[in-house]
């Protein structure tokens, strides 16, 4: 760096589309400038733009010769000096350009003195109290000058803390599309919309209890592709759950049943809690596990088969050509699962049985309903998410593609045959089983954001120390 220590300097963010500075960054000489993602840091990035950047991945300071410097706080993607990699620290000069995980850039700009000492300088007696004449002559002594340029050169300030804009007063008309992207205004309006909704269905426990189960099972589901992080089109999720319900009401389920649960031994008996466990457990793997999940799979493979008759990028956009692809289709499939099951089969069932006894059917329906959907993110969407991961996996590696589907089927199908089998025994066990699900869709879904091909347009993609 060039001129003299202490020189007050900024800097300047660059937009990501080009159009020029978006910010502007004050630098502080007392202390450390730290920039990241972290909400800690002096300059916070946003995570959802600028997700390579790390939570603290560096900082800028002054050296130890009171000149401006930045240094790499170990980021994962790197620091980046007029497109040089950073190792450390080094010292800025004018105009350097500075870019973090190749995801934000800056300019360093040193402010124009407010006063420059020039060649010739008014030399004044600063230990005389009298009002002596100046003498013109030669300043050389800078620290001198740096000592007293404060008290001699004193321009009038004011502190724009104080000063308040209209946006200030009035942020909704400031914020724009941030509204939508970060502040969850959709699923708000949606939340308002249902439970006005819920409102005007109070006496007609059909349409409550349908309202009440696609809420939950929307909010569940919203939770899993915020995980996820890849944009998919909202029309081709929700018609894959509906393509699962449209399934289980044909003549496809009587050939599914036919063939898993008459053919191959996997009927399951009225009295199942008698049954000895083993056995009860193969009857629920092949009854259950492999028929539901393959089920739940067919409207991911017809996505994926149409996928290919289209052209990129919409093939892309719409197919199954990577992990998270599978992952967010295999969930929506499970939740027209989950669905449909909940409203069409245990609900009914226990109202009518209720009703009979006691008149109190209608409100052991809710109770019913509420934990039965809300925990298919650790059931039937954890199973089908897992699954999916490998129908993602498997174009992806093509060369070993059935041996990845074999692996998947079958660990999907064993965690849904042992929720089945020990949801008939013991609460306790059934809660390890839930959690272990859950745990094996997540690492899935860790995995499935490792292995993205387009891991740096995904919006969960996050690199940090």
């Amino acid at each position: 760096m060039t001129g003299s220590p202490f020189k007050a300097a900024f800097l300047q963010q660059i937009s990501l589309n080009g159009a020029g500075v978006s910010a502007s960054y004050p630098l502080n000489s007392e202390t450390a400038v730290v920039i990241g993602r972290d909400p800690r840091c002096q300059i916070v990035l946003d995570s959802q733009i600028h997700g390579g950047v790390s939570r603290q991945h560096a900082k800028i300071c002054l050296s130890a010769d009171a000149h401006w410097q930045i240094c790499d706080l170990t980021s994962a993607n790197g620091t980046f000096v007029n497109g040089q990699r950073l190792q450390g620290c080094r010292l800025l000069q004018q105009g350097d350009r500075i870019t973090l995980a190749q995801d934000a850039q800056f300019v360093f700009q040193l402010e124009a003195a407010l006063v420059s000492p020039p060649a010739l300088w008014l030399d004044i007696d600063l230990d005389s109290e009298s009002d002596s004449e100046p003498i013109y002559g030669s300043f050389s002594d800078t620290q001198r000058y740096e000592k007293h340029k404060p008290d001699l050169y004193k321009l009038p300030s004011s502190d724009p803390s104080e000063a308040v804009t209209f946006s200030q007063l009035f942020p909704i008309v400031s914020t724009g599309r941030d509204l939508t992207q970060k502040a969850y205004l959709i699923p708000g309006i949606l939340t308002v919309a249902f439970v006005v909704m819920m409102f005007i269905s109070v006496g007609d426990p059909l349409i409550f209890n349908l309202l009440l189960a696609i809420y939950i099972a929307g909010g569940a589901y919203y939770f899993i592709y915020l995980l996820c992080g890849k944009h998919k089109p909202w029309w081709l999720l929700v018609g894959t759950a509906l393509t699962t319900v449209f399934l289980l009401t044909s003549p496809m389920l009587d050939l599914f049943v036919f063939i898993f649960r008459e053919v191959l031994p996997g009927g399951i008996a009225t009295d199942s809690a008698s049954e000895n466990f083993l056995i009860l457990l193969m009857r629920m793997f092949l009854g259950a596990g492999l028929m539901e999940e393959l089920l739940k799979a067919l409207p991911v493979f017809m996505v994926y088969f149409w996928g290919t008759m289209l052209r990129s990028p919409r093939r892309e956009r719409i197919g199954v050509w990577e992990p998270l692809d599978g992952i967010l289709l295999g969930t929506a499939s499970a939740v027209g699962f989950t669905l449909l099951e909940t409203l069409g089969q245990y609900v009914p069932e226990i109202v009518n049985s209720v009703s009979l006894q006691s008149g109190q059917g209608a409100a052991l329906g809710v109770q019913l309903l509420i934990p039965r959907v809300l925990g298919s993110i650790f059931g039937h969407m954890a199973y089908s998410g897992y699954f999916g991961y490998f129908i993602g996996l498997s174009v992806l590696k093509p060369r070993r593609r059935w041996q990845i589907l074999a692996v998947g089927y079958l660990t999907a199908a064993a965690l849904h045959a042992l929720w089945n089998a020990t949801g008939l025994i013991n609460f306790f066990v059934l809660a390890v089983i839930g959690i272990t699900s859950y745990a094996f869709l997540a690492a899935a879904i860790l995995k499935a954001r490792a292995l993205s091909p387009t891991r740096s347009e995904n919006f969960a993609t996050r690199f940090s120390k």
